[in-house]
């Protein structure tokens, strides 16, 4: 079994969900610290001896470098995050390798009905002959970004047992709580010490991605008035119907299951409440700002269209921005997409420049000052039960991350 290949099968069986709404704790879950605590002992046992976990969980090490002759390189970042999306179960994870892919269909076992179809994920027949690896269909697989963290690891394995590889300084982090949108809420980038970072989280063999949506979450919350129903005619104002045409008066062409490319979308993605009070909650993405000025003028007129319609309730619209496109940060030092696009290339896999319908810390990251674009992992279906990884892909994002390490000392 490939080093890559026996980490990723180790990690993905550790439960590290991550929770949505968890204000009063960070990590939202302990159990993200299991896997945290483990890396801390595996980089340790590579000879990184300053490898620690910090009271957020986030975990650092330094690689030093190995050149001679004192040459100015940069300090690299490679993150993944260890946190597996809350969306589909990821506690109990069996991985199952469907070696020599012969091209069909894969019927999951854990789950009656699970099929990762060939129609739907043409991307397989690219895999004839690879090693597939999947969860049994009752769980998702938590490549996103399991995958990651084993292949920087592996990376690691690779660079502390052949000094012939040339690089300067490594910082290696590993972050907890990305799949709900806080993992660099307290990441301390002066700490990190990188001059420029990469997190290894994306999807299909030889993407580079340098572009992330622009990101807002919107909030309606309505205030009725209760009247027993039997005496409401007249006096009764229903906040439960009016969220339910606050999402009805949502355009249908701007949602994420009837757009994709560079289309944005409004997102209703929760909604609860009673007669007295209800609430909305409505992501907003796009990747310029012009067309979230759009999308933010849609909400706030849906808002005085019920004002105007309901008199007599409260209904209040919050907009919070929640990221920007990484794009507007990383286009002012091309080297770092470019330096990637060629380590790729090294690595034998053909660049695929792409964007993000969604976010990654690097967007977070790249407005605190270190520049973070996102490099393959490998997964494709994230945050499904029908998630897979190609082991080549696992393995081409290991010679990635070398490729890119020796780049830098030869251009700097």
């Amino acid at each position: 079994m490939s080093d890559v290949l026996d980490r990723f099968i180790r990690y993905v069986k550790v439960w590290t969900t991550s929770e949505e709404g968890v204000d009063d704790r960070y990590p939202s879950t302990d159990r993200q610290k299991d896997l945290l605590r483990m890396l801390v002992e595996e980089l340790k046992g590579l000879g990184l001896e300053d490898a620690e976990m910090d009271e957020n969980g986030y975990v650092m090490a330094t690689l030093p470098g190995n050149l001679k002759g004192g040459k100015d390189v940069p300090v690299i970042g490679l993150i993944a995050h260890v946190d597996t999306s809350p969306d589909v179960s990821g506690k109990d994870v069996r991985p199952i390798l469907h070696e020599n892919y012969d091209g069909s269909d894969i019927s999951l076992p854990g789950e009656e009905g699970v099929v990762i179809e060939v129609k739907e994920n043409p991307h397989l027949l690219e895999n004839m002959g690879n090693t597939i690896i999947t969860s049994d269909g009752s769980t998702l697989l938590g490549a996103d970004d399991k995958a990651g963290v084993a292949e920087i690891m592996a990376a690691v394995r690779l660079l502390t047992e052949d000094p012939t590889i040339p690089h300067g300084k490594v910082r290696i982090g590993f972050t907890p709580d990305e799949e709900v949108g806080n993992g660099t809420r307290f990441f301390d980038v002066q700490k990190f010490g990188a001059d420029l970072a990469y997190t290894i989280d994306g999807g299909e063999v030889g993407e580079v991605e340098d572009e992330t949506f622009n990101a807002m979450g919107a909030t309606f919350t309505i205030k009725g008035i209760n009247v027993h129903p039997g005496y409401a005619k007249d006096k009764m104002v229903n906040s439960v119907r009016i969220a339910a045409e606050i999402v009805d008066m949502i355009p249908p062409t701007i949602a994420p299951e009837t757009t994709e490319g560079r289309i944005g979308y409004l997102h209703p993605h929760h909604i609860e409440g009673s007669v007295e009070e209800a609430m909305v909650r409505v992501l907003i993405r796009d990747f310029t700002m012009e067309g979230m000025g759009e999308k933010v003028n849609i909400l706030e007129n849906i808002a005085e269209l019920q004002r105007a319609r309901y008199l007599k309730a409260q209904i209040d619209l919050d907009i919070k921005e929640s990221y920007r496109n990484m794009k507007f940060k990383l286009d002012e030092d091309p080297r770092v997409l470019e330096n990637a696009v060629e380590a790729v290339s090294r690595a034998g896999v053909r660049p695929k420049k792409a964007i993000i319908r969604g976010g990654t810390d690097g967007a977070m990251l790249s407005y605190r000052g270190l520049l973070t674009p996102n490099l393959f992992a490998g997964g494709i279906n994230f945050h499904s039960r029908r998630e897979y990884v190609p082991l080549e892909s696992m393995e081409a994002a290991v010679r990635t991350i070398i490729e890119l390490l020796k780049v830098y000392v030869e251009r700097s």
